[in-house]
């Protein structure tokens, strides 16, 4: 068994130091497009300056929640300590849907009165762009969930250096200044809208909501398809953290049931869960006209 543990442990320690490098090359980046955008007088670079701190804090995050995510449940937190994760991604929202408010209220009035933008330095800032969130995005594998997310979130910054790109291009060679401005209300709907959907994912599993992909009342059915159970009553589906589902349920069973056979009909139910993404099952089984221990308990879902 030593073997898989140790494995395990350096796959989450590469996983670590991957987000530990994206983080600090995503952060420096981002504080000098704050510098650069202001100097250059583009509200693009400056969205995108926005979302790329947004993305620090994220790496951030993940990089600090890969880590805790290796420490098992212990007496404080019985479940382990997965759901912090969706502290970072709720702070995160926040903060991304706050700036882009601030950033849209610079761009939209240069809509109408455009400012000239120094098309030079946006397309030598773009350029950094691509080949920083590149690399970080070359450097970070699918090893983890936090990866695999993490490097969804670099190759939209990468993409969003290319639209900033093209538009230095074009300010370069043409005099339509309205460009930056259309740019940056461009980057920030799309943050806002990829904020507010994140943000309304956390919420739901934070108020223990059923997870989208499993539907109760298929799950009822096929309990209730096995031959020991007459019913099922008291379900509960919420997710811990997106990944790792938790289900409760009572089910009332024959009356003649001895222990050995409850143990399988115990086992049977979990058989039937296991590819219905459910992780931890906790069940009571109940005989007909037994009061059911909860104070209320419906006779169906």
């Amino acid at each position: 068994m030593a073997a898989p543990h140790n494995h395990d442990h350096g796959h989450h320690h590469h996983a670590g130091s991957n987000i530990k490098l994206a983080f600090f090359l995503n952060l420096s980046f981002a504080l000098l497009e704050l510098f650069g955008g202001a100097w250059i007088n583009s509200v693009a670079i400056l969205s995108d300056a926005l979302h790329d701190l947004g993305d620090s804090l994220a790496l951030g995050l993940a990089w600090y929640f890969e880590k805790l995510s290796v420490r098992g449940r212990d007496l404080k937190y019985t479940f382990g300590y997965k759901r912090f994760s969706l502290l970072g991604a709720v702070i995160n929202a926040v903060i991304l849907l706050a700036g882009s408010v601030l950033i849209l209220s610079e761009a939209i009035p240069r809509v109408w009165q455009p400012e000239q933008v120094n098309a030079t330095g946006m397309i030598g800032f773009a350029v950094l762009g691509i080949l920083v969130n590149g690399a970080a995005v070359l450097k970070l594998k699918d090893n983890s969930l936090n990866e695999r997310v993490v490097r969804l979130h670099l190759l939209e910054d990468v993409l969003g250096w290319v639209a900033v790109l093209v538009g230095g291009i074009i300010l370069y060679f043409f005099d339509f200044p309205i460009i930056d401005p259309l740019l940056s209300i461009g980057i920030s709907v799309y943050v806002i809208y990829n904020a507010f959907k994140n943000l309304r994912a956390s919420m739901n599993i934070l108020l223990q909501a059923a997870p989208i992909e499993v539907n109760l009342t298929i799950v009822q059915q096929k309990l209730e398809e096995l031959p020991a159970i007459q019913s099922i009553h008291d379900l509960h589906i919420w997710t811990l953290d997106g990944t790792t589902h938790i289900l409760t349920l009572h089910a009332i069973v024959d009356k003649d049931v001895s222990l050995l056979e409850a143990e399988s009909i115990k086992q049977q139910i979990r058989d039937r869960l296991s590819d219905l993404q459910i992780n931890h099952v906790t069940l009571e089984l109940e005989i007909p006209g037994q009061p059911c221990s909860q104070q209320q308990c419906p006779a169906e879902v």
